[in-house]
């Protein structure tokens, strides 16, 4: 795959996702709310939309159904977005600014923010539920969605985090601590695309190791960036991971170091993606390739 037609690609399954938020946002989030308008603001507030395109991606790859997909990309957005507001507050990451502007606990109050991310939280699960009249591709994206979300996915991941603030981690604890923490909604994002399709375990079992690959080189790229770039360029606050003193793939092996370690990551996590997948991998092999090189 070209550079112009990955950027192609890219830009449609982007576009797609903006899509599927705007209408979970129509139909799930009333304007007449004052949490729900909290909500709208930090939903629609822009982003990268992972999730949602590896949704889309992992539906189109298995030729799955896309109009289901497209209702779970955007459910998995709403779910991502809590998950933010609550990272935010002064209770966890106590961060002011959140893509470019305001966090949601700034820009409202406290309690609205933390009733904001509940009502995305609970309105992720009835977006899904209602993606299909296939209750098969419902029920199992609904379960990826829990399981990743959850008590063995991201709030696992969150729970071990600030653990380590005390407990400083070792490499492999930290790598443990961020394959929940971000590898598991990733993780969930594929799966339910791969619901949307019927899909062999051997499939199911390949995406999900790209997508916990993936998701600790976004963590790593992630670390890098909170060392080497600025609050203008990133859209929130840089360096509080050094001032706070917390253990990081860049404090663990030097911002060279890591940047070498996501790539080696993301070589062998591509040259699986094709051996497993072939050509019909091109798009997210590049997309793999090009979040290890994101510079926001």
């Amino acid at each position: 795959m070209t550079t112009q037609q990955f950027e192609c690609a890219a830009a449609k399954y982007h576009a797609a996702a903006e899509n599927a938020v705007n209408a979970v946002a129509e139909q799930y989030l009333p304007k007449d709310s004052s949490v729900c308008r909290a909500a709208r603001y930090s939903l629609l507030g822009g982003g990268k939309r992972i999730r949602a395109m590896l949704v889309l991606a992992a539906c189109e790859l298995l030729n799955g159904d896309y109009d289901a997909a497209q209702m779970l990309a955007g459910a998995v957005e709403m779910l991502h977005c809590y998950s933010l507001i609550h990272d935010d507050l002064p209770c966890m990451d106590n961060d002011d600014y959140r893509r470019g502007r305001l966090s949601c606990h700034k820009a409202f109050d406290e309690a609205t923010a933390l009733l904001a991310g509940d009502v995305l939280l609970t309105e992720a699960f009835e977006a899904a539920a209602n993606a299909s009249e296939k209750t098969d591709i419902t029920a199992k994206a609904a379960a990826a969605l829990a399981a990743g979300a959850g008590s063995r996915g991201m709030v696992l991941g969150q729970e071990l985090d600030l653990a380590a603030e005390t407990d400083k981690p070792d490499a492999a604890q930290l790598e443990k601590i961020h394959h929940f923490k971000t590898g598991s909604l990733i993780c969930a994002s594929v799966q339910m695309g791969a619901a949307c399709a019927v899909t062999s375990e051997e499939a199911l079992a390949a995406l999900s190791l790209y997508a916990f690959d993936l998701g600790l080189v976004f963590q790593i790229v992630d670390d890098i960036l909170d060392v080497t770039s600025s609050p203008e360029v990133l859209g929130k606050p840089v360096g509080s991971d050094a001032a706070n003193g917390k253990v990081t793939f860049a404090t663990l092996y030097g911002v060279d170091g890591a940047m070498k370690k996501a790539q080696a990551i993301n070589e062998k996590n591509c040259e699986r993606m094709r051996a497993q997948f072939g050509a019909k991998a091109e798009f997210l092999i590049a997309f793999a390739q090009d979040l290890l090189l994101r510079k926001k």
